[in-house]
Order: C-alpha cells, then sequence, then structure tokens
C-alpha cells in the first residue's frame, strides 16, 4: 500500500500562489515531490517550491539576472552534512506582487530549461 503523504499546508499555500503568478503562461503542471514541488511547462521543469520560495531554473545565460537581484541558488544537505546547489535561483520577492513580472522570470525558467534539455 502506498504511504500517504503528510499535510503541508504551506507547500499547499506555496502551490497555490505559483499556480496563479504563471496561470499566464497557460498549461503548467505541478508535481509534489521530496517535501517539495516541480512546476513543469511543455514537459520541462521550470520552476521548483520549496522553504516557501519560488526558485526558477538558472543557467549562465540567465544568472546575470538573478545576480543583479541577489536571488539566492537553492540549496538542500543530502543528509550527510554535504550541501547540494541546484542550477535553480529564487525568484525576487517584487514579482510576487506583479503577475506580468512573475511571468518575465518564469519564461527566463522556461528558457533555461529548454536549452539545458538540448
Amino acid at each position: 500500500m502506498a504511504k500517504k503523504a503528510k499535510a503541508n499546508p504551506e507547500l499547499d499555500a506555496l502551490i497555490a500562489t505559483a499556480q496563479d503568478l504563471f496561470s499566464g503562461l497557460g498549461d503548467i503542471r505541478v508535481r509534489k515531490m521530496f517535501g517539495g514541488a516541480g512546476v513543469y511547462f511543455d514537459g520541462r521543469m521550470f520552476a521548483l517550491l520549496a522553504d516557501n520560495e519560488i526558485y526558477l531554473k538558472a543557467d549562465r545565460i540567465n544568472d546575470p539576472k538573478f545576480n543583479a537581484h541577489d536571488c539566492p541558488p537553492f540549496h538542500y544537505d543530502k543528509g550527510t552534512g554535504e550541501i547540494m546547489t541546484m542550477s535553480y535561483r529564487a525568484m525576487p520577492e517584487t514579482a510576487f506582487d506583479d503577475a506580468d513580472e512573475a511571468l518575465a522570470w518564469a519564461k527566463l525558467g522556461i528558457e533555461a530549461a529548454a536549452r539545458a534539455q538540448k
């Protein structure tokens, strides 16, 4: 029998926020995983929801934009004390209050996810 996931109201609220902010993209999908969630567009994960933050896919092309807004990368502990950094950066706080800005940042993440797949 499958183990039922624990209720996580904070994550559920963050998922609802992301769905609202990114609704202008059209068909996005959210999949819960490892205590967080991935946000997908066109089959590619462009955002990571974790630690009450929205992180967007980053790479060498869009990193300067994230750096200009002091957007930290996503880190996690492997359980051994070793800290891993993933190629996702926090979405600027100002984008949470502006759907157009949130969509612009999401598109940067979508473009990076497309480049990573090539």
